[in-house]
C-alpha cells in the first residue's frame, strides 16, 4: 500500500498543494476501484498500510489484513493459490486466490484468522491445531509432529532404511575397527577411535533406558562378530536385551544416518585443521612494581 521510495515535489502556492492531494486521491481510488471490479475483496499484504488506502477499503468494502512474516504470506498464498504481487497493481483473474470465508477466531488465548475454502479438495498447507494441559506436553506433541512431517519430507527424497536401535553404529564401528586394524602408525589410532565414535548411539540409548552402557555395547558386538547385522538393543526386553532391529520394525532412514556421520566428520576434520591457537591476555599495560607478583623479566 505505501511507496517504498521517496520522492520530491515543488509545490508554490496552495493552488498546487491542492490539486496534488486531490490527484493523489483520484489516482489511488481508481487504482481500488479497478480491484473491486475484478471481484477481489480482501487485499493481503506484508507492508504498512497508509491511511488514505484504509479509508478507500473501506468505502468499497474491502478487507485488509497485513502479514509482518514473509514466510506466512508465503504460506498464505500457497493454501488459497493466489500469487504474490511486487506492486499494489490490479491482479488478474489467474492470480485471485479463491476463498469461501475469512474471519477472526480465537484458539486457546491466541487470536487467529482463518482463511477457510471448502471447495478445494486438495492444498499444498494444512494446519495443525495443537491442545494441551499444559505447554510441556504441548511442545513435545509439536516436536512429535515435526519430526514426523521432516521423516516423511526425507522419504520423499530417498525411501532407504537402516536397522534402528543402534545396530547400524556398531556394525559401521566394526567394519571400520577392521579397516583400521589393515593400517600402521597414527592412522590406525585414529581410525579406532572414529569407530569408537560411533558407539556413542547405543550408549545413550542404554543411558536413557536405565541400563548400563558397557554391558549393552559388549553384548552388541558380540552379536555382531557372530554375524548378526542387525542386532539392535531391546528396550522393552529389560536389562541390556539384544534383538533383531528389523523384524521388530525399529528401522531408521538411511538420509538421516548419512548426513549425521557426514557433517559430524566434517566438524572433526575441521578441528583437526586448527594449525594456530589464539590465546586471550589481560587488557592494559605491565602491572605495577608495587604488585608482590611483579616480575621484572
Amino acid at each position: 500500500m505505501a511507496t517504498e521510495t521517496k520522492g520530491t515535489v515543488l509545490i508554490r502556492n496552495a493552488a498546487e498543494l491542492k490539486g496534488f492531494s486531490k490527484g493523489e486521491e483520484e489516482h489511488l481510488e481508481k487504482q481500488i476501484k479497478a480491484i473491486v471490479d475484478t471481484g477481489f475483496n480482501c487485499i493481503v499484504t506484508g507492508g504498512k498500510v497508509a491511511e488514505m488506502a484504509l479509508h478507500f477499503c473501506n468505502k468499497y468494502n474491502i478487507l485488509v489484513v497485513r502479514l509482518n512474516s514473509k514466510f506466512d504470506l508465503r504460506r498464505l498464498c500457497r493454501s488459497v493459490g493466489a500469487t504474490i504481487l511486487p506492486k499494489f497493481t490490479t491482479p488478474t483473474s489467474e492470480e485471485i486466490g479463491p476463498c469461501d470465508e475469512i474471519k477472526v477466531s480465537e484458539i486457546g488465548d491466541t487470536s487467529v484468522t482463518i482463511f477457510k475454502d471448502d471447495k478445494r479438495e486438495e492444498t499444498a498447507v494444512s494446519t495443525v491445531v495443537i491442545r494441551g494441559s499444559t505447554e510441556n506436553i504441548m511442545d513435545d506433541i509439536e516436536r512429535a509432529v515435526d519430526d514426523g512431517v521432516n521423516t516423511f519430507k526425507a522419504l520423499t527424497r530417498d525411501d532407504r532404511f537402516v536397522p534402528g536401535a543402534g545396530a547400524t553404529e556398531i556394525e559401521l564401528a566394526k567394519l571400520i575397527s577392521s579397516f583400521g586394524e589393515t593400517c600402521a602408525g597414527l592412522e590406525q589410532y585414529a581410525i579406532d577411535k572414529f569407530a569408537e565414535s560411533l558407539e556413542v548411539i547405543p550408549r545413550t540409548l542404554a543411558e536413557n533406558a536405565g541400563v548400563k552402557p558397557t554391558e549393552l555395547i559388549s553384548k552388541l558386538k558380540a552379536a555382531h562378530q557372530g554375524g548378526d547385522k542387525n542386532a539392535g538393543f531391546d528396550n522393552e526386553g529389560g536389562g541390556a536385551a539384544v534383538k533383531d532391529a528389523v523384524k521388530a520394525g525399529i528401522l531408521d532412514l538411511y538420509l538421516v544416518k548419512h548426513w549425521a556421520i557426514k557433517f559430524a566428520t566434517d566438524a572433526a576434520v575441521t578441528v583437526l585443521r586448527v594449525d594456530q591457537i589464539i590465546m586471550s591476555k589481560p587488557a592494559g599495560g605491565p602491572k605495577p612494581k608495587d604488585n608482590p607478583n611483579w616480575d621484572e623479566d
